[in-house]
């Protein structure tokens, strides 16, 4: 695979937000959370960087995708209950909570496992189309899994070679430009000519910006995975960011990768 992300704080020069991902190796396959932390401020950075912390000692484990959901819920509803109440409820007295989709590609089979936890459906891009991959049986965000009893619904798709996964927080899509209009994101990724990951971030990064007159309300993230045919890859070559430059509450453990 093929991996490239970006993240736009909404606070002028801020570099880190509510907004999250990550991912892991697990066994034959990888696993990739995308989310976002309801909220802003302090409280959505510490809520961020308790998911991931959770998620990068859970994920690699032999446990199925439901189960690994099951136990990132449970995390955030403790981490809610057991803080302060300055923490536990944001400024209008609402719950905390984390909406993220959780999924997992597998090495050997040209397929996406998904599972969404009332996240917006990330985008598969084939060629000139821009499918959303609408979840049959979406589960709450993570921390209210108490509202719904039954065990979060896998939904495999298929990920063919060639194929562009684009996985993305609601600070895009809900962007508006002066008129009030939202961002239209699978419109935005239509005329983009070039789907290789890089270039169509770049693109979406300059798109959005200007559609929001260059100051976007909240936390944007994006991450675009392209599958590769490693019969014709070239030798892996993985990168890691500087810690420095790339705080760890916000980026995953290699920002881009061929795999």
């Amino acid at each position: 695979m093929h991996i490239a992300s970006v993240y736009l704080a909404a606070e002028d020069e801020a570099q880190l937000g509510g907004d999250l991902y990550a991912q892991a190796r697990a066994g034959d396959g990888t696993r990739m959370i995308v989310g976002d932390v309801r909220g802003k401020g302090l409280d959505a950075i510490g809520e961020a960087a308790d998911v991931l912390g959770a998620f990068r000692a859970l994920a690699h484990k032999d446990t199925e995708l439901p189960e690994l959901a099951a136990l990132l819920d449970t995390g955030v509803a403790a981490n809610t209950a057991d803080t302060h109440q300055e923490r536990a409820e944001t400024a209008d007295g609402s719950e905390t909570f984390v909406t993220a989709v959780v999924i997992e590609i597998p090495d050997a089979s040209c397929e996406i496992h998904l599972i969404s936890c009332g996240h917006p459906p990330p985008l598969l891009l084939r060629g000139d189309l821009v499918i959303p991959l609408e979840a049959r049986e979406p589960s709450p965000p993570l921390g209210l899994g108490n509202l719904l009893a039954a065990t979060s619904t896998t939904d495999t798709f298929p990920f063919d070679v060639g194929d562009v996964l684009l996985l993305y927080t609601d600070g895009v899509i809900e962007a508006r430009d002066p008129s009030g209009a939202f961002y239209s994101l699978p419109q935005a990724v239509s005329a983009c000519r070039s789907k290789n990951p890089e270039s169509l971030l770049a693109h979406l990064k300059v798109d959005l910006q200007r559609h929001a007159g260059g100051h976007l309300s909240d936390d944007a993230a994006m991450v675009a995975i392209e599958r590769l045919d490693v019969t014709a890859a070239p030798e892996v070559v993985r990168r890691r960011p500087d810690d420095r430059q790339q705080p760890d509450q916000v980026t995953p453990g290699w920002t881009e990768f061929d795999h």
